[in-house]
């Protein structure tokens, strides 16, 4: 990994994230945009996006997507897949920390939505770091050579079953709904040692000190119980993804990032965008909107300025 200090690190590349990585690289600011997936969240999830701004006709959120990052990517941004494990935001130099190793900068934008959980399967809390994981780069090792379970039927799933594929010695993809019509032909369902059940549900996560097995129920509410080692677990709800930051910042009794209007969190130097903040409206142009203040914000951080840059165009 390239070792340089950044002007400003992004970590979550969806639309705030994105519109921030626009912004700060534009302004001449060395950034990176640090994403697990890019095809997870809220906006890569969604079908059909027909009322954002300048878009006239309907287009696939992941579509919309790769606008947004191709722009940043003009600008100069650089973006790298990997999952952020930690922060160090305490000096004036913050740090990130992922899989991969560790970027450094001057300024943070935190910009990871929120498609976070609480745990909702019986024995999920009560296994979580004893064969319950979120993360399969993280722990897929700790498990080579044994059989694991991979719950969701999300891009992500599907990319987090790949890397389990590799290194277990069976992998069972249980997926609530069908796979998406599109996803047959993925290369990760063709790995010999993976097995799909569709339309399943993990009702209970089992075992003694470990993980030992799960529990499930099909479409027609029969029940069953496959041995296991290990549960991945990619089902999304609504809460902010905010677990990396063990608290680093302020956070509401929602567990939301406070910010004020220019997106600047209790940290100095440290902002946040989108979902994650206590925003009342979650909308793509809303969070595109404040992903542009944080990066002006950031700029003013770095340059000392008095007040913000206002850029409405370049010759």
């Amino acid at each position: 990994m390239e070792q340089k200090l950044w002007d400003v690190m992004v970590i979550g590349g969806g639309p705030a994230g994105l519109a921030a990585a626009q912004y700060a690289a534009r302004s001449g600011l060395d950034t990176v945009v640090i994403d697990k997936s890019a095809t997870a969240g809220a906006l890569g999830y969604a079908s059909r996006i027909e009322n954002y701004p300048g878009i006239e006709t309907a287009i696939p959120g992941r579509e919309l997507l790769d606008i947004f990052r191709r722009q940043a990517v003009r600008f100069g941004a650089t973006c790298v897949e990997a999952q952020v494990v930690g922060v160090n935001l305490s000096g004036n130099v913050k740090e990130v920390f992922t899989m991969e190793g560790t970027y450094s900068g001057k300024t943070v934008i935190v910009a990871t939505g929120s498609m976070g959980r609480k745990p909702t399967i019986k024995g999920e809390a009560e296994f979580l770091g004893k064969g319950v994981s979120y993360c399969a780069i993280c722990d897929a090792a700790f498990f080579k050579g044994k059989t694991v379970c991979v719950v969701g039927g999300s891009a992500e799933a599907l990319k987090e079953t790949g890397h389990l594929a590799r290194n277990c010695k069976e992998v069972y993809l249980i997926s609530p709904k069908k796979l998406p019509d599109a996803e047959p032909e993925h290369p990760v369902l063709k790995s010999p040692n993976l097995k799909i059940i569709e339309g399943a549900t993990v009702t209970a996560i089992l075992g003694g000190e470990v993980v030992e097995r799960v529990r499930i129920v099909d479409s027609e509410r029969n029940e069953s119980e496959i041995e296991t080692s290990g549960v991945f677990i990619y089902l999304h709800g609504g809460k902010p993804i905010i677990d990396f930051l063990t608290e680093a910042v302020e956070l509401s009794d929602n567990e939301c990032i406070v910010t004020n209007r220019l997106m600047e969190t209790s940290i100095p130097g440290v902002f946040s965008a989108g979902d994650v903040t206590c925003v009342e409206v979650r909308q793509v142009v809303v969070a595109a909107a404040n992903g542009a203040v944080a990066a002006l914000s950031a700029e003013k951080f770095i340059t000392h300025k008095k007040r913000r840059k206002y850029d409405w165009g370049k010759a």
